[in-house]
């Protein structure tokens, strides 16, 4: 676990998609930073997001496990009400991780291809940022942030990943967009934009990928789900007070190299 200072004390905190992945390395990092409460949410893995509630509980925060299918505005709106409700009516922290990641070549993808990833990645931000707003405007205790996880493809797309890399570039605007109109209310938004994260599997899915990856990488690892906690912690701690609108790259270094 790595070095404690307690940079979140007394939040209330809600991660989507946080049931395994990226997303529990997230919850986990605010509750071992003294957030007072996480929101687990979960689209259908409700025994993995318990398993990370209750590692969230043993780190000494409260958490509760919340589902729902984001690809539509009504549920993420209840999802947000929720959230609101279990907490006492705070919310001070929205970190929007939840997404999906598929392949599929460009030519031959339907509109029902692209708009079930964009509904998943881009609606999903908007609609849930915007309920988070509505919350963190009227509860009086200094505004709150916005965290949306994007990714590096938002800048440099990979083949088969259209749709994905397109929704992810969107996800980086609505940010700054967001960033713009929320900060007047003391609510600032950012992105953070991962690279390659290491998951169970992985090295033996795709050994060439993950060699490659480690090889252009000046650090010479993957990444790791803390690595992107991390980031979400600083940026919603009072450390980024004066960050909004920013796009904070994770990726090793990957992202510093040349392309020729």
């Amino acid at each position: 676990m790595p070095p404690v200072s307690r940079l979140l004390e007394g939040q209330f905190a809600l991660v989507t998609g946080a049931s395994g992945g990226i997303g529990r390395g997230i919850a986990l990092r605010f509750a071992e930073e003294g957030a007072a409460g996480v929101a687990v949410h979960c689209r259908t893995g409700v025994e993995a997001a318990g398993q990370v509630a209750a590692r969230v509980r043993e780190l000494g925060a409260r958490s509760v496990v919340l589902q729902a299918d984001l690809t539509d505005e009504d549920p993420c709106r209840a999802l947000v009400r929720e959230a609101a409700e279990w907490s006492g009516g705070r919310l001070t922290a929205l970190v929007n991780n939840a997404g999906v990641q598929p392949t599929q070549p460009l030519p031959g993808m339907t509109a029902a291809d692209w708009r079930a990833v964009v509904d998943a990645n881009l609606t999903s931000v908007f609609a849930c940022t915007q309920a988070a707003v509505e919350v963190m405007r009227g509860q009086g205790v200094g505004g709150g942030t916005v965290t949306h996880i994007a990714s590096i493809e938002a800048s440099a797309p990979a083949a088969l990943h259209a749709h994905y890399s397109a929704s992810k570039a969107a996800v980086v605007m609505h940010a700054r967009s967001a960033a713009l109109e929320y900060g007047p209310y003391g609510i600032r938004v950012n992105t953070v934009s991962p690279g390659l994260i290491d998951r169970e599997g992985l090295a033996e899915a795709w050994p060439d990928g993950v060699r490659r990856w480690r090889e252009a990488a000046p650090t010479g690892r993957l990444g790791r789900p803390e690595d992107v906690g991390d980031a979400c912690v600083f940026l919603a701690s009072s450390l980024a007070s004066w960050v909004t609108g920013h796009d904070l790259v994770v990726d090793g270094g990957v992202s510093a190299r040349p392309p020729w």
